[in-house]
C-alpha cells in the first residue's frame, strides 16, 4: 500500500465521521452513518475481489461522501427528483475525493479516474465500476433492504428488487443469494426474480 493511499483513506474517513447521523449496531455501539456505510462497502469488496486496485478501493470507501450535505428532501418527489440528487451527489463525493488523492500525492489522472468510477462512468463495460455498484448493491440487501421494504408499497419494491438485481454481475448474485434474510424479505427477492 502506498502511502498516497493511506492518506487518502485516513482523510475519506475523517470526512466519514463527520456525519451527524447516527447509527446502532447489534452490539449497541452508535457510530457515523456514513463511515458505518463505507466500511461496509470496503468489506464487500475484500469479498468480491482478492486484490482489487488501490484506486477501486478508493472509489468504493468514498462512494457516499458528504452525502448527508446533499438531503434528498432537497430534492422533489419521484423519480426526476431522485435521480437528479443521485447525479449531484456523486458529483460532489467524486470531486472531494479527487481533490483529497492529488494532495496526498496521486497524478490528476488517477484522481479523474477514481471520481469517473463514484459517478459511476461507464457501468456495464468498467470492471471496477461494476465491482463498486455490485458493493453498493451487496450493503443495501444486507443491511438496508429489510428496514427500506418495510416503508415502501409492495409492487414498488418488486420493481426496486428487479432494478438492483439487473445492476448486478453474476458473482454479485451468487453472493446475495447467500444473505440471510427474514422470510418476507426472502420471498419479495423470489417474487422479484420470479417475475422479472
Amino acid at each position: 500500500m502506498s502511502s498516497a493511499f493511506e492518506h487518502t483513506l485516513a482523510a475519506i474517513d475523517a470526512l466519514h465521521a463527520q456525519d451527524p447521523r447516527p447509527t446502532t449496531l447489534a452490539d449497541g455501539t452508535s457510530h457515523p452513518q456514513e463511515l458505518i456505510y463505507a466500511q461496509r462497502m470496503s468489506r464487500w469488496l475484500e469479498r468480491l475481489q482478492e486484490a482489487p486496485s488501490e484506486l477501486l478501493r478508493i472509489a468504493v470507501r468514498a462512494q457516499h461522501l458528504q452525502r448527508w450535505q446533499l438531503p434528498r428532501s432537497d430534492y422533489p418527489e419521484g423519480r426526476i427528483g431522485y435521480l437528479t440528487w443521485r447525479r449531484d451527489q456523486s458529483a460532489q463525493a467524486g470531486d472531494t475525493t479527487a481533490a483529497l488523492m492529488e494532495e496526498a500525492g496521486y497524478s490528476q489522472e488517477e484522481a479523474k479516474r477514481v471520481a469517473s468510477m463514484i459517478r459511476k462512468q461507464g457501468l456495464g463495460r468498467d470492471s471496477d465500476v461494476q465491482a463498486l455498484e455490485d458493493c453498493a448493491c451487496l450493503v443495501f440487501l444486507e443491511n438496508y433492504f429489510a428496514d427500506f421494504s418495510r416503508k415502501v408499497e409492495h409492487e414498488h419494491m418488486l420493481r426496486i428488487v428487479q432494478k438492483t438485481w439487473g445492476k448486478m454481475s453474476p458473482q454479485a448474485h451468487a453472493l446475495a443469494l447467500t444473505l440471510p434474510m427474514n422470510y418476507a424479505c426472502a420471498t419479495l427477492v423470489k417474487e422479484a426474480l420470479d417475475s422479472h
